[in-house]
């Protein structure tokens, strides 16, 4: 018999390239049900529709449902009282979904340690020593650790996303986890495309005008998203599209010049357009994996990146993008004019990097390793 096989995964309140991953691994396991801390449909892809969730009693609070950081203290307990009957459970986890007991085998699919543990200065971001948030996160974080380290102890099998991911994962919980890197289909590419209509007389008359340069990014601290619109700020004659939301939203839009715009909630077609009519990427965070280079890669379009992180597992400089060396303004700055004044680089080149990301081959490495932890349990 095929082993039943459930799906875990932190929260699913936002879009972003982990729900991505989400999505795929119910394309590959379609009988699986996901288990997950919050659930919250009008923040998420709208296929989790279709789809069995269940979900914790924290998820009956609207407001947690909303802003999942809020229940910062709440969620380890809430988390080991997820128990999920499953022969094979994979968690993909930044934190919490690594830790949800199961009646069998877990594979859990890292796209890293909790930052707010290992990486705090990223999660925090500019926030001050007498932050509430830095406070609490402080008081909290010996007994975070010692559950997190327990709960990683609980997994039959680690998988990292990523190769800083890997590395981070041997650093903090001594585990050597091979690296599978997260599906890509350049079919994001296809289908409609719609102008956005945020952009009428910003990018010409009927908003259509395109040459943009773009961020695709949630709006935390450590994406350097601020970073990015200082530098366009002193590039009055670019014009920077900016796609996300999050936290830092309103001191963004503070300090967005005019050459800046952010909008977010776009449909599908209307980030088709946003790619396909883009200059480049800019891409300036610790990412643990690149995954936004690809989505331009489908349309042929190039990617400037921060040399770090994930985006060295996705980004060749010379074939689907360039690189700047710090998160800082002026990198940046100096990094789109080399861009703009280089060669441009061959659209089916850019297209071609994206195919060794295939779900296909994701797919088929998840279920060799699936077989694998199965096979640990035969006496």
């Amino acid at each position: 018999m095929a082993p039943r096989i459930a799906i875990a995964h932190d929260y699913l309140t936002q879009r972003g390239g982990a729900e991505r991953v989400v999505l795929s691994l119910a394309k590959a396991f379609p009988e699986a049900e996901i288990h997950t801390l919050f659930y919250e449909p009008e923040q998420t892809y709208p296929e989790f529709r279709e789809m069995q969730i269940r979900t914790s009693g924290l998820n009956r609070i609207g407001a947690f449902r909303r802003d999942p950081r809020i229940t910062l203290p709440l969620l380890a307990t809430a988390s080991s009282r997820m128990k999920i009957d499953a022969d094979v459970v994979i968690a993909s986890s930044s934190g919490w979904a690594h830790a949800f007991p199961t009646t069998g085998r877990k594979l859990v699919y890292c796209h890293s340690p909790a930052r707010w543990l290992y990486l705090p200065d990223d999660y925090l971001g500019e926030a001050g020593p007498l932050d509430p948030k830095r406070i609490a996160l402080k008081a909290l974080t010996p007994f975070l650790t010692r559950w997190d380290q327990r709960a990683a102890r609980t997994a039959d099998q680690y998988l990292a996303n990523s190769s800083v991911v890997r590395e981070r994962i041997r650093r903090v919980y001594g585990v050597d986890a091979p690296t599978l890197f997260p599906p890509f289909s350049p079919a994001v590419a296809e289908g409609e495309q719609e102008p956005i209509g945020e952009l009428e007389g910003w990018a010409g008359a009927d908003g259509t005008e395109g040459g943009h340069y773009l961020v695709v990014s949630r709006l935390q601290p450590y994406k350097h998203v601020d970073a990015v619109i200082e530098a366009f700020a002193e590039m009055p004659d670019r014009r920077l599209l900016v796609i996300g939301r999050g936290p830092e939203k309103q001191r963004l839009l503070d300090m967005a010049p005019a050459n800046v715009l952010l909008v977010e909630g776009l449909s599908d077609a209307q980030m088709r357009w946003a790619y396909k009519h883009a200059m480049a990427l800019v891409a300036a965070s610790h990412e643990d994996f690149g995954l936004t280079p690809l989505e331009a890669g489908a349309h042929g379009v190039p990617t400037i990146a921060l040399r770090a992180g994930g985006y060295l597992d996705t980004v060749q400089d010379g074939v689907n993008g360039s690189f700047f060396d710090s998160p800082e303004p002026t990198a940046i700055r100096s990094a789109i004019e080399r861009h703009a004044q280089a060669a441009h680089l061959d659209s089916h080149a850019i297209r071609m990097n994206g195919e060794k990301f295939s779900e296909e081959h994701f797919h088929a490495e998840l279920r060799a390793n699936i077989d694998d932890v199965g096979r640990s349990t035969t006496p």
